[in-house]
């Protein structure tokens, strides 16, 4: 005869060290993880934020009109009974237009990252994109907007209407197509810069324990096992 196998002190016994969830219980297991909340609300607020950055900087496209329709030289142009001329054939008066455009959309480019940093302090995906989109949108609309506030570009009709041998000035024009992506690049690459040097840095990983003890540090030392009688 063997005397009955019982836990020492009436310790219950140990339970499993990875317990399953019971059948039809509603707790995430191994097999089905529960991934609720990872990602709904905040990336739908996310790109509810970036649509109205998006907006306000496309918007903000209009003073950049403005003030290339004020700073930009204009083309000295000059008509006769039948023709109109270029007053100054050797003038870079449309160079001078296109870097106008250039420079002003660098800086818009720059200043939208900026405040739009100082607002949020912090990067993202959604965020870079609605700088890009809201860039590239203002850009087209500063385009539009110093073109429709320049003259007119009927040089036939304004030629008329001043008379021969007034000089008037010429239309308000881009001439290099690709000045369009300065805003939406100074802006990227701004925000990146912003976010790597000022934004929230990552927890730094705990350093390594080398000593060998940090499995289980306090667990006390098991039974010894009962003896047969």
């Amino acid at each position: 005869m063997t005397a009955p196998l019982t836990p020492r002190d009436n310790q219950p016994p140990e339970e499993p060290q990875h317990p399953q969830a019971a059948p039809g219980g509603h707790g995430a297991t191994a097999e089905h993880p529960d991934h609720t909340g990872l990602g709904g609300p905040e990336l739908a607020r996310e790109l509810r934020e970036g649509a109205v950055i998006a907006l306000v900087v496309a918007v903000s496209g209009v003073l950049l009109g403005v003030l290339w329709n004020w700073l930009a030289p204009h083309i000295p142009l000059i008509a006769d009974t039948h023709n109109v001329y270029l007053k100054n054939t050797e003038g870079e008066e449309a160079i001078g237009a296109d870097g106008t455009f250039v420079l002003l959309s660098l800086g818009f480019g720059v200043l939208s990252a900026a405040v739009v940093f100082l607002l949020r302090r912090r990067g993202g995906i959604p965020l870079v994109v609605a700088l890009v989109v809201g860039g590239l949108l203002g850009a087209v609309l500063g385009w539009v907007t110093g073109m429709w506030l320049g003259p007119t570009p009927d040089v036939a009709a304004h030629a008329k209407q001043v008379g021969p041998g007034v000089t008037f000035s010429g239309p308000l024009r881009l001439q290099a197509k690709g000045a369009l992506l300065a805003w939406p690049i100074a802006a990227m690459l701004t925000q990146l810069a912003l976010t790597g040097l000022f934004g929230p840095r990552d927890p730094e990983p705990p350093e390594p324990d080398w000593t060998g003890h940090h499995d289980h540090p306090h667990e006390p030392p098991a039974p010894d096992a009962p003896t047969a009688h």
